[in-house]
């Protein structure tokens, strides 16, 4: 075995993006990332790079000037960029998720006009679901839009928004009432809105303002903010797919490549860690011989990697079934479980085998184990998955009495 988490069927196409991507990865953020992290700051030129690479573009239809490529290749790409840098497949992951619900459910005029801009990188997608006064609750949603004319006016303030400073292109769940009576579940009375703005922070449209960036404990250099909509106005044909009440599900399928994308930066990082354990296992000396030949270390060791290809496993499962048009959320929920849960162990054994020095911000582990647990959380946390998981059970087996 060369190196943990092959993934076998692949196409020679797939093979070669893999191989540049890596490759990118290994020479171009690798090199950089600890110190641009303990700054803070934007990866300008990685992200510069990755648009001649043409990664912004790959899940689009080439018809768009995309790709064209599968939710896998893409997976397989943001597995390779996390193990590099986890904030970098952050940026990507939120462009992503707009571009596909463009794909999936916007109007023929919305695709022709936002796609080949975002395939080019041009366009930047950033998507807000969450508000202050919830997280995983999705039906608590109290940012509204109120029809006006061939306008709604939106209102509201939203959170944890990934890339609210750089994107140009957000696309918003509210709640809007219109053509849906009293008492309609909340689930059907949702829309989302494409919303165009200029980058920055600060009032970036007239009646929305991006306060500024969140200080967090990790995943730096991605921003993530909050969005306020004071009057926001936004014309009819933003609505995505032109009808409004279908917010929730189109965010729902959205998600569900989300909650992949998660699962690959979870795998992504926990190889990342398993290569500087293991290759600081075989430096570091103890007792007159390498730690890497103490059972102690070989049994972290082997318990690590067996977890780096099991989550890898079942995210290339979750892929592979999204991109088949088959239902999902199953084996997506599953693999973001797994994926975020096992990341979350391997960096943690990484860092007890660096012992004192995994403290230390010279080591990049130490970078690591400020970043893992975003994934318990991001895109659903392990709770909201295994309430996924276990409903489709018992869906699937459902006891005939």
């Amino acid at each position: 075995m060369a190196r943990l988490a092959q993934t076998h069927g692949l196409t020679d196409v797939q093979q070669e993006i893999l191989a540049t991507v890596r490759d990118f990865v290994d020479k171009e953020i690798i090199p950089v990332a600890t110190e641009l992290e303990h700054r803070d700051e934007y990866p300008q030129q990685i992200v510069d790079g990755l648009k001649e690479l043409g990664v912004f573009g790959l899940m689009i239809p080439e018809e768009y000037g995309g790709l064209g490529e599968s939710l896998l290749t893409y997976a397989l790409c943001v597995e390779e960029i996390a193990r590099g840098w986890m904030s970098v497949s952050g940026i990507i992951n939120t462009h992503f998720i707009v571009a596909y619900m463009l794909k999936q459910h916007g109007t023929q005029e919305q695709k022709e006009y936002f796609l080949p801009r975002m395939a080019a990188g041009e366009t930047r997608g950033a998507f807000s679901m969450s508000e202050p006064g919830l997280g995983s609750d999705v039906s608590a949603i109290t940012s509204k839009a109120v029809k006006d004319g061939d306008e709604y006016v939106l209102n509201g303030q939203k959170m944890w928004l990934t890339n609210g400073g750089t994107s140009t292109l957000v696309a918003v769940l509210v709640r809007s009432d219109e053509g849906h009576p009293e008492g309609t579940a909340p689930h059907k009375s949702m829309t989302t809105f494409l919303v165009e703005k200029e980058p920055g922070f600060g009032e970036v449209r007239p009646g929305l303002t991006i306060p500024g960036k969140i200080d967090k404990m990790g995943y730096k250099g991605v921003d993530t903010t909050e969005l306020i909509m004071d009057r926001l106005r936004i014309p009819a044909n933003r609505v995505l797919g032109g009808v409004t009440g279908r917010g929730f599900y189109q965010m729902m399928d959205g998600v569900e490549v989300g909650r992949v994308n998660v699962a690959a930066r979870g795998c992504g990082v926990a190889q990342r860690a398993f290569e500087l354990g293991v290759s600081y296992a075989q430096q570091r000396h103890t007792f007159g011989k390498a730690i890497a030949q103490h059972q102690a270390i070989q049994f972290k060791l082997a318990e690590m990697a067996t977890k780096v290809e099991a989550a890898h496993a079942m995210m290339v499962n979750a892929a592979r079934k999204k991109d088949s048009g088959e239902r999902n959320d199953l084996e997506a929920g599953m693999a973001k479980y797994l994926a975020s849960e096992y990341c979350k162990e391997v960096v943690e054994d990484a860092f007890r085998i660096h012992g004192g020095y995994g403290f230390s911000k010279e080591y990049e582990i130490e970078r690591l184990y400020r970043e893992a647990p975003m994934l318990l959380i991001g895109e659903g946390t392990a709770e909201i998955q295994k309430m996924i998981i276990g409903r489709r059970l018992l869906e699937e087996y459902r006891f005939q009495g």
